[in-house]
């Protein structure tokens, strides 16, 4: 056995598509209970230290060395700290515990290692300081410090909301919290070079709106990536432009502020996500799931507050099989991007007997499918089911991270009738292998409308007025 090693196990529920699926909270849960009953376990905590000392804590158990399964140790920790820095994040990473385990992060975790993308990016691009991994004993690793703060909600004025989405830009207008406007307007951000195009294209989209509004009060919006104080830190729309132009897209919604003259804020999709089902719901506790062109994740915690925690749930491992689906962008496998998005649909397709033409826009190409599923075509709806039971083990992995009341999925994956045979499958999976979620947790599935563009109508309540 080597350290690329853990067992696995298979699921009660089989993706039609996809029988080698090993949902990760079965692997967790299986390693941390078997360490427990040894007798020979080891405590071993996780730290992951961000801005202005804010750190995370996360508490578990190992294998003590002279175990069977200790080799074991060393993906379950890398797995594990792989979920947090995606779902927390953090430049400064505590291993306190084993040594060996210690320096075995350290060694994935570099410039050079299996986790490069990783490394250079929570620490040349998102938190601008050098990345690293710190080897040290349990009781050394720092106290947790969390922060919380309020987000949106302000109803008042007319306002533009805006989403940015890798397939569409969709657009509100809203008057005192009233949509009489709302728009999907088709583009292809990754495939382009030019910083230009990206400006163009969303100034066009907050034009169209603003037509249909007496004058603008402020603009909201969200997309998925990483923004800190509306500059753009890093975000997979902008993936196409090389790195040394990346400057002229940082202070892109800067830009558009001082054009239009109002307040305007941009936060990453998945909290907009949130923080619309905490408002329509009047409930906290919230995960936002939306299923678009990737993964977009967004917490509102039991005090109807967001955290600076990153929740890109896109990069987080849902599935430890070895060979499970490649995140080309992240180089990594059994991410959530492959699972809980449109690439799910293109990657099963082909499984389920749907060819996708090559020429066509991705909106173009999930609607086709989606047109199949419709018509009843056997093959998309096991796309649909399989999705529907990677979601119902997703819950249950991410219940291991958050304190839950409900989760609300949303995006252009769950228009039409494919929405509901995910919540139904999901439900189907946690009622039978994790009841105790089932009964406190509950899947929120809204509207047709508000699916597709209630982000951008609680987009436009970000800003305060001036």
């Amino acid at each position: 056995m080597t350290p690329d090693t853990i067992k696995l196990i298979a699921p009660k529920f089989t993706p039609p598509l996809d029988s080698h699926f090993r949902p990760a909270v079965l692997c967790n849960h299986d390693f941390v209970t078997e360490a427990k009953a040894s007798g020979q376990s080891i405590p071993l905590v996780l730290g992951l230290e961000r801005v202005n000392g804010n750190l995370s804590r996360y508490d578990t158990v190992v294998f003590a060395a002279q175990h069977a399964r200790s080799v074991e140790n060393f993906m379950y920790v890398e797995r594990l700290l792989k979920f947090l820095l995606w779902q927390r994040g953090g430049w400064r990473i505590y291993v306190g515990g084993p040594r060996e385990i210690g320096d075995y992060i350290r060694s994935v975790y570099c410039s050079n290692g299996k986790r490069g993308f990783d490394f250079d990016f929570m620490g040349n691009l998102v938190y601008e300081k050098p990345f690293e991994v710190i080897s040290c004993a349990y009781e050394d690793v720092p106290e947790a410090k969390e922060s919380q703060f309020p987000l949106g909600r302000h109803l008042e004025g007319n306002r533009i909301g805006f989403d940015l989405g890798a397939s569409d830009i969709k657009v509100s207008a809203v008057i005192d919290g009233n949509p009489v406007f709302s728009q999907e307007i088709i583009w292809e951000p990754v495939k382009q070079s030019d910083p230009a195009y990206h400006r163009r294209e969303i100034m066009n989209g907050l034009k169209l709106a603003a037509e249909k509004l007496p004058n603008v009060d402020a603009i909201g919006g969200s997309s998925a990536g990483i923004y800190i104080n509306n500059r753009v830190m890093v975000a997979s729309l902008f993936r196409g432009i090389p790195r040394q132009q990346f400057d002229q897209v940082k202070n892109l919604f800067l830009e558009i502020r001082e054009t239009f003259g109002v307040p305007l804020e941009v936060v990453n999709d998945g909290e907009v996500t949130a923080l619309a089902g905490s408002m329509s719901l009047e409930e906290n506790g919230i995960l936002g799931i939306a299923l678009g062109s990737s993964e977009a994740g967004g917490f509102v915690n039991q005090e109807g507050n967001i955290t600076d925690w990153l929740n890109e749930l896109a990069f987080a491992p849902v599935d430890y099989n070895p060979d499970a689906a490649y995140e080309e962008w992240s180089g990594d496998r059994g991410v959530g991007a492959s699972y809980f998005s449109q690439q799910c649909v293109f990657r099963l397709a082909p499984a389920a007997g749907i060819e996708i033409p090559a020429d066509i826009t991705n909106a173009e190409k999930l609607k086709l499918v989606q047109e199949k599923l419709e018509a009843g075509h056997e093959g998309a709806r096991q796309i649909w089911q399989s999705i529907g039971i990677y979601m119902g083990y997703g819950i249950a992995h991410y219940s291991d991270f958050y304190d839950l009341n409900h989760i609300l999925i949303l995006g252009r994956v769950t228009s039409g009738s494919g929405g509901q045979i995910i919540l139904d499958t999901a439900n189907e999976v946690l009622k039978a292998e994790f009841p105790e979620i089932a009964q406190k947790v509950k899947i929120q599935l809204p509207d047709e409308k508000s699916r597709r563009v209630g982000q951008s109508i609680a987009a436009a309540s970000l800003p305060v007025l001036a």
